[in-house]
């Protein structure tokens, strides 16, 4: 296999981080709980929360007969409700996602603003122009997209599905060009044993877990097993003992019979870990000095999904500060490769893929 880095791409030199959530911003949340509750049931509204967002807001989502899960499994539970009002706690791709597959529905976010920095390393120009310079080559984007990078890809894939999804093309005699994320094109690269056009994106929390102070935790810590997400770097996915999406991690942790764990990726996941394991102790995964992360291994946007602003979303006086919209042209294009995922999850998981999807 090879990896070949793709060059001349947009990355951006320094991240819009939005500031640390204060500690009255959180004590204000807590005191609106329960009238937060009450919107939600009363509106009718489903609340869909990523394994990042706060742990209050995950226990929102539980108390209201919402729902928490990673990306992929957002997009089925979004597409599958009855209810016509889908409130997405996460970042902007997953309610747009939510939108393409849900035209009907409304779908609303408490902050529009809430960036991916993978997303905000693709550009939609710098596509079309390698696109071109690779005419024979299969489109892969991650979930972390934008709803107009995912209409010009062929296939829309989550870290769940990655490396499956290369095995998949490779026995079809396809090229992949992968975007955006080098991490995780690296370690499909590895694990599918198959070359990788690869953009250069990356994520500023998993970008900067640090070998070295994961090294010294292990020798603190020795009977302690290492569960990495694969947007980390080689080296830190070298010493891991589970290597997975937010979701496998979870699952790995639940049926493993170590009783520790230091865990490289977002410590929102900590919340249904410590609920699913009481007994077990995670340990956040150290952070480089030079991390772009502000806070260690916590996402600073996923932080912007607030009590107050999901309860602004269902009844403040401007809506469409929080409605997600997608362009008709721009939705259709992209439902084409996120129904070929879906399609894709649902066949593996029943054991058999065609190989025309």
């Amino acid at each position: 296999m090879s990896l070949i880095m793709l060059k001349d791409i947009t990355i951006p030199e320094h991240f819009p981080i939005p500031p640390k959530v204060s500690e009255a911003e959180l004590a204000a949340d807590h005191q609106l709980f329960d009238r937060v509750k009450e919107a939600l049931i009363a509106h009718q509204a489903l609340l869909i929360a990523h394994y990042y967002t706060a742990p209050i807001v995950q226990r929102l989502a539980e108390e209201t007969g919402g729902f928490i899960g990673d990306s992929l499994e957002m997009a089925r539970v979004g597409k599958d409700s009855p209810l016509k009002t889908i409130v997405v706690a996460g970042v902007r791709f997953m309610g747009e996602t939510a939108k393409i597959l849900s035209p009907e529905k409304t779908v609303l976010m408490p902050d529009l603003h809430s960036e991916c920095s993978l997303d905000l390393c693709c550009q939609t120009e710098d596509i079309i122009r390698v696109k071109a310079e690779y005419p024979k080559a299969t489109v892969v984007a991650y979930a972390n997209t934008s709803a107009e990078v995912k209409a010009h890809s062929d296939w829309i894939v989550t870290s769940s599905l990655a490396v499956e999804l290369a095995d998949y093309l490779k026995g079809r005699g396809e090229e992949i060009l992968w975007l955006p994320d080098r991490h995780l094109g690296s370690y499909i690269a590895n694990n599918a044993k198959t070359d990788v056009y690869c953009w250069p994106g990356r994520c500023v929390v998993h970008d900067s877990f640090d070998p070295s102070g994961i090294i010294k935790l292990k020798e603190q810590y020795p009977e302690a097993k290492v569960l990495v997400h694969p947007e980390s770097p080689a080296s830190v996915v070298a010493l891991a003992d589970c290597v997975g999406s937010t979701s496998q991690l979870l699952a790995f942790s639940k049926k493993d019979d170590a009783q520790t764990y230091i865990v490289a990726t977002e410590r929102g996941i900590f919340y249904k870990m410590q609920q699913a394991c009481p007994e077990k102790t995670f340990i956040e995964a150290a952070i480089a000095p030079q991390g772009v992360s502000l806070d260690g291994a916590k996402c600073p946007w996923m932080s912007l999904n607030s009590l107050s602003k999901i309860l602004e979303c269902l009844e403040g006086k401007e809506p469409q500060k929080h409605e997600i919209t997608v362009p008709e042209d721009i939705r259709v294009a992209a439902l084409k490769p996120l129904n070929r995922m879906l399609a894709f999850s649902a066949a593996l998981k029943a054991g058999s893929v065609p190989n025309d999807l």
